[in-house]
């Protein structure tokens, strides 16, 4: 294909959904981490029984089924709600379809969150609201056995071949089987696409203070959202527009157009295999006469050589904190899983604030406690992920600037007229107190409380 021709089929595929669009809906997705209380690994035998009970109870057709024949994805097909496990077993996460308004998403969070807490008791497990499975250490961090996940963790675990590259890699390959997370995506339109990325990519660090709940317990706990760090030092960050932030200014959809074709393409499938390979961007990928892809069968590595296909753009992927999708949709993940009492934060934030953005914009261009201080954006995102703050920042002055946005949310939710606002209430309270989730669990954990206790209280 030419240069012209992918740009067309990248157009079609990313911003023509956002032409005339009119809808105004909401996606929710939440990762949670299933915990064994006896500190043991999890038995998937008994997430297994989980499954069977809770398609039974909510009427869920089987739509995933591993290779070992035992389900991992099913949906209602009324309400399009989804159930699944997210990369392993260790990893549960309800993905709802799309409503108007968060008190319906929220109630049928509700039953099923509560029919699986109850499933769980007997056997001693709990779902919890935290970015990091705290027995990450002692759970068999396995993929899910289906050709994607596995290719998936191959890809991940493919980082020592790149030792010549001038970047770090962490070792968690399996990183995926033991963090979870919070999304949201929400309908935008092709005139504000600019402004609603480009604004929330500046919020990014406001983000961290507010929700980081990613620890990696008994290693570097100065990291209050290790999430971060995990997508971009991972095979993901190889080619850094594939994660993360927007380190450049997007003011036209023409501009996030040229930002997404220097993005890289990684995986495809053919003949009923996931094919990984070395990222190579997507325009360069159709410049291609070959490609020799590697998959999995019965634990061996074998390898494919293959030729792109126009087709094949459906199988690029990134991974940026606003991510343009193909519905049409910005999908906003970069927060961890929250706590659970306060599980709909996430969306209740991003949804007050996406028709106020020039409000939201001109607040940050103003401020000085935080921005304007020398520092773009990633910078300072990567500061506030930390639990110690750098001097310069002016902490009064910051929370004060929270607190603003927060008040420019709630407006933004009480114009909707559901009363949705009810949801941020939590936020203003870690605005008070200057702390987030992964900070008050540290301070829990200093001050004697048992991993245990703050493993139940997360997930109330």
């Amino acid at each position: 294909m030419t240069k012209e021709e992918i740009m067309n089929r990248l157009y079609d595929r990313y911003i023509r959904p956002t032409e005339n669009k009119k809808e105004n809906y909401i996606g929710v997705e939440i990762e949670m981490p299933i915990v064994n209380l006896e500190h043991k690994a999890v038995d998937f035998e008994i997430v297994h029984g989980l499954t069977g009970a809770f398609l039974k109870e909510f009427h869920f057709t089987p739509i995933g089924i591993d290779e070992q024949g035992h389900i991992y994805s099913a949906q209602n097909r009324e309400n399009e709600d989804v159930f699944s496990y997210d990369c392993s077993y260790n990893n549960m996460e309800f993905s709802f379809g799309k409503e108007s308004e968060l008190h319906t998403i929220h109630g049928r969070f509700r039953r099923y969150y509560d029919f699986v807490q109850e499933y769980f008791r007997p056997y001693n497990y709990t779902v919890t609201g935290m970015g990091i499975n705290p027995n990450r250490k002692v759970n068999n961090n396995v993929p899910i056995e289906n050709g994607r996940y596995k290719m998936l963790f191959h890809h991940l675990s493919s980082f020592l071949k790149y030792n010549c590259l001038p970047m770090y890699f962490h070792h968690y390959p399996q990183f995926g089987m033991f963090s979870s997370a919070s999304q949201v995506q929400l309908d935008v339109t092709k005139d504000k696409l600019p402004d609603v990325i480009g604004t929330f990519n500046q919020l990014e660090p406001i983000k961290a203070l507010l929700f980081s709940n990613s620890v990696l317990l008994g290693e570097n706990e100065e990291l209050l959202c290790s999430r971060d760090m995990l997508w971009e030092n991972s095979t993901h960050g190889i080619n850094p527009h594939n994660i993360g932030m927007y380190d450049c200014q997007l003011n036209t959809a023409d501009d996030i157009l040229n930002y997404i074709s220097t993005t890289a393409i990684y995986c495809v499938e053919r003949n009923g295999k996931y094919l990984n390979f070395k990222p190579v961007n997507i325009l360069e990928y159709f410049t291609l006469e070959s490609i020799t892809g590697e998959y999995l069968e019965n634990g061996e590595i074998y390898s494919m050589e293959f030729h792109p296909e126009p087709n094949d753009i459906s199988y690029l992927r990134t991974f940026k904190f606003e991510d343009l999708t193909f519905r049409g949709t910005i999908e906003f993940r970069s927060s961890c899983c929250q706590p659970i009492s306060d599980v709909m934060t996430v969306s209740a934030f991003h949804l007050g604030l996406i028709d106020k953005t020039k409000e939201l914009k001109k607040l940050i261009e103003n401020d000085r406690s935080l921005y304007n201080n020398g520092y773009n954006a990633g910078e300072l995102r990567k500061q506030l992920v930390c639990r110690n703050k750098p001097a310069y920042i002016d902490t009064d002055g910051l929370y004060d600037l929270t607190k603003s946005i927060l008040d420019l949310c709630r407006e933004g939710l009480k114009e909707r007229g559901f009363g949705e606002e009810i949801y941020i209430e939590p936020l203003y309270e870690r605005v008070r107190k200057r702390t987030n989730p992964a900070d008050t669990m540290l301070k829990s954990l200093q001050n004697g409380t048992h991993i245990d206790e703050i493993i139940r209280e997360y997930g109330r």
